[in-house]
Parts: structure tokens; C-alpha cells; sequence
């Protein structure tokens, strides 16, 4: 500040006692007439520096301490997910790369957790719409010292599970019933059915089936399963979040706990293929409208998070 003010009383002194033009003088001292009119705008007030300035990416610390806590109460969570649970629940409204840094700074970032989409499978042709593509699969599921066969349908667009039925036996019969259960709930739907296979989708009554319902259907390739990757991505996300953490204590039981977390994964698990939305939200068409209302959020925070720091930090310009 002491420099800036003294070059200005010089070029003022200079122009009094000589009456040379000041932009001569000023060309000759090597300073810009836009930099001294600035200087002189600012004559006697400190400077503030481009470190003071309020930044809309700086947290504060009521953010921090809510990133941590929220991240403690779901530690099965990566970063991703973390950050828009958050501001779909109105916990704080910050970007995945700031709930990173805090979360790395705890000591509370989940390495094992990988929210990057794999690029397996990328020749096959994906759906644009709902009920484009439907893929069938059946599970086993360790159930007393045997196995259940969950059969699940999966939308390939949403990744909704649209029908699924837990089952003591594995035939076609088994997979015609849960299919057509599937096409009772959305009968305006003609989807392509996509399979791997197995001997139930191979076989003559199911051809037969498909045919009299008027469905086209798909089998994967021999040792290439990357175009019914999406349930087999579902398969393994129910594994560890639900069949081998839960005890069934019938068959009953069984049945009840599944839909209750297929229910879950439905409607309230965020899906990192599907911009950290539900499931749903892309069945009933409200995957836009749930990003804009996120994007609010974000700026309102950014807006208020720069009022609070101009207002906290002194000598901000």
C-alpha cells in the first residue's frame, strides 16, 4: 500500500510542478493510466489479496463438521453417493470433489469403494427408452443348507427391477411365471427380452412362450456376458448388500426381506450409471427434473457460502 501511494502523490506532484500530461509521466514511471486511476481509488485502504477473496468451493465449517458426521452414520458409502445423499436429504450441498477432500483429511474416505463405470461391453447397443430392454436372470441363494432361485427382470434403461420371484425350483415354468407377472404390470410394454444361456431360456417352452406373447428375444454370447451386464451388476450389489448379511428364518422370511430391499434399491439407492439418481426416477421420467432441483441447491449454497466469507474475512475488496 505504502509503494502504490507514493507513486500516486509523485504523478500528482509531478503534474502540478510541470504541468507535463500525466500520461506522459506515467509512461515514462512505466505504469498504465487504467492501474493509477485504479491505485487512486484505492488510496489508503489496504490491499487484499487474491487468497482473502471469498471463494464459492471454500467450506465452512458447519459444512465440514456435517460432511463428517453424515459420512460416520454411512461408512458403507463412497464419495459419490455420499454427496448427493446429501443434498437430496438437505444436508449440505457441496461438490464430490470437496466432500473428498474433507473425507480425505479424516481419514474417512472409503478406498474400496470404485464409482468409476466400467467401459466392458461398450459394443453393445443400449436402450433409450423405458421398457426397451428388459434382462432376466436367476440367482442362487444359500437358504438352510440349500438353495432359493431368485429370478429377476431388470429394465436395461432405468435399471428398475420391474418384476422379480423368489423360488424353491429353477424351470421354465418358474421363469414364464415371473415374466408374465412382468408384463401384467406394464402391459402397454414390448420389450426385448435379453438372457444369458441357461437351459430354462434355451428351451422350447420358453420359445414357445415368448412367441405367444409376442417378444423378441436375445441370448448373450458364449463366454461374453457383457450385454446383460446390468443384472449381473444387480446380482452382486444384492449379494453383498442383502443376501449375505441377512438371516432368513423361512421361506416366508426370505421372500419378505428381498422385496424389502428390492423395494430399497428401487426407489431410494442412488446408482452410480444413473447420475447418483434412483432407479425410479428414470422409470417415471423425473431424472431431469431432480437434477435441476439439485443444481439449485448447489448455487444457493456457492451464493451464500461467499456471503458468509465476505462478511467474515476483513479487507475484502
Amino acid at each position: 500500500m505504502k509503494t502504490r501511494d507514493m507513486i500516486v502523490d509523485y504523478t500528482d506532484k509531478l503534474v502540478g510542478l510541470t504541468g507535463i500530461k500525466r500520461t506522459e509521466i506515467l509512461k515514462e514511471i512505466g505504469i498504465t493510466l487504467s492501474k493509477y486511476y485504479d491505485w487512486k481509488r484505492r488510496y489508503g485502504i489496504p490491499n487484499s489479496h487474491n487468497s482473502n477473496s471469498p471463494k464459492d468451493h471454500w467450506l465452512t465449517e458447519k459444512e465440514e463438521s456435517l460432511i463428517i458426521e453424515y459420512a460416520k452414520s454411512h461408512i458403507d458409502e463412497g464419495y459419490r453417493r455420499l454427496t448427493y445423499m446429501m443434498i437430496d436429504e438437505n444436508v449440505a450441498f457441496v461438490s464430490p470433489s470437496s466432500v473428498y477432500r474433507v473425507l480425505l483429511s479424516q481419514g474417512l474416505l472409503n478406498r474400496w469403494k470404485n464409482d468409476s463405470n466400467s467401459k466392458k461391453g461398450e459394443g453393445f447397443e443400449q436402450p433409450h427408452k423405458v421398457h426397451e430392454h428388459w434382462h432376466i436372470d436367476i440367482k442362487y441363494v444359500n437358504f438352510h443348507g440349500t438353495f432359493l432361485f431368485l429370478i429377476v427382470i431388470i429394465d436395461g434403461y432405468s435399471r428398475y427391477i420391474v418384476n422379480h420371484g423368489l423360488r424353491k425350483s429353477m424351470q421354465e415354468s418358474d421363469v414364464e411365471c415371473v415374466l408374465q407377472q412382468a408384463l401384467e404390470k406394464y402391459p402397454e410394454a414390448k420389450p426385448r427380452i435379453i438372457s444369458d444361456n441357461g437351459s430354462q431360456f434355451v428351451s422350447n417352452d420358453f420359445k414357445n412362450f415368448l412367441s405367444l406373447v409376442s417378444l423378441v428375444h436375445v441370448r448373450t454370447s458364449v463366454a461374453y456376458p457383457q450385454s446383460n451386464g446390468k443384472i449381473e451388476r444387480f446380482n452382486k450389489t444384492i449379494k453383498n448388500e442383502c443376501l449375505t448379511i441377512r438371516s432368513f428364518i423361512d421361506f416366508d422370511d426370505a421372500i419378505q426381506q428381498i422385496k424389502s430391499y428390492i423395494d430399497f434399491y428401487n426407489t431410494k439407492r442412488l446408482h452410480s450409471a444413473l447420475k447418483y439418481l434412483t432407479p425410479e426416477d428414470y422409470l417415471l421420467g423425473r431424472n431431469e427434473k431432480r437434477i435441476k432441483v439439485r443444481c439449485i441447491k448447489l448455487n444457493k449454497a456457492k451464493a451464500e457460502r461467499k456471503a458468509f466469507y465476505k462478511n467474515a474475512l476483513p479487507f475484502v475488496a
